[in-house]
């Protein structure tokens, strides 16, 4: 009669440990995590300064690839086209300022209730941008002079305007229909229309009043520009939102 030998099964948290990875392995593995992390930002950066001199046409993969130091293939594997590397390029520093944006109005609105200034809404919105134009260096520089060329792009500009940017405008032009509750929402959009072309030429950095002015007001100046442009801008939605008085007629 032969006797079966029994199987001695391991018990689970033996079982789990064989399976885990040892101290060296993880090691291993977080340090090439790392370092993937590290080329995946290096080509972001690369990318955002290219594309910010010549646009979504004048930047090739090749170029990145050659400034960033990598072949070819690797963009290919972590952004697999070049449409997903803008996006990619486009996303990483949207996310952050639009958080930062509807926090800032969010912010204003709680703190002022029923309050609500035209001029307080127009600061809450701008500020974040300014602020990160002022101190951000040049990697955010670099990036909102995409942002300057993606809002006055009709071809390809529009939806990724509409997907990163509406929810943060139509925040804005919520909060000023509660400054001016009479407000015709055809005129609000556009008051706002005249300010993001105000702030489009802002975010370029092109050196055009610079030039004008012959250096009496610099592109790059923010805190000069800062108080102007909130001024300005809230002037232009109450003279657009506003019902203005009927001028009397000539007997």
């Amino acid at each position: 009669m032969t006797t079966r030998k029994k199987t001695v099964r391991a018990p689970a948290k033996v079982a789990a440990r064989a399976k885990s990875p040892s101290p060296k392995a993880s090691a291993l593995a977080s340090k090439r995590a790392a370092q993937s992390e590290r080329t995946r930002t290096r080509i972001l950066d690369v990318a955002e300064e290219l594309l910010g001199q010549h646009g979504f046409y004048g930047t090739t993969i090749r170029e990145v690839a050659r400034q960033a130091e990598v072949d070819t293939a690797l963009l290919h594997y972590y952004f697999d086209s070049k449409q997903g590397l803008f996006d990619a390029v486009f996303e990483r520093r949207a996310t952050i300022i639009n958080s930062e944006r509807l926090d800032a109005l969010d912010a204003y609105e709680k703190r002022v209730g029923k309050n609500v200034e035209v001029e307080g809404a127009i600061e809450a919105f701008l500020n974040p941008i300014l602020d990160w134009i002022a101190k951000g260096g040049q990697g955010w520089r670099n990036y909102f002079a995409i942002v300057a060329q993606v809002n006055a792009t009709p071809v390809w500009g529009t939806a990724v305007m509409v997907r990163y940017f509406d929810p943060v405008i139509q925040r804005l032009i919520a909060l000023v229909q509660k400054a001016l509750p009479d407000a015709e929402p055809v005129d609000l959009y556009w008051a706002y229309h005249n300010l993001s072309g105000a702030l489009t030429l802002t975010l370029g950095t092109t050196g055009r009043i610079d030039r004008l002015s012959n250096g009496l007001c610099r592109s790059d100046d923010v805190e000069a520009l800062r108080a102007r442009m909130i001024a300005y801008a809230a002037a232009g939605f109450h003279a657009v939102c506003e019902p203005q008085p009927k001028k009397p007629k000539k007997k």
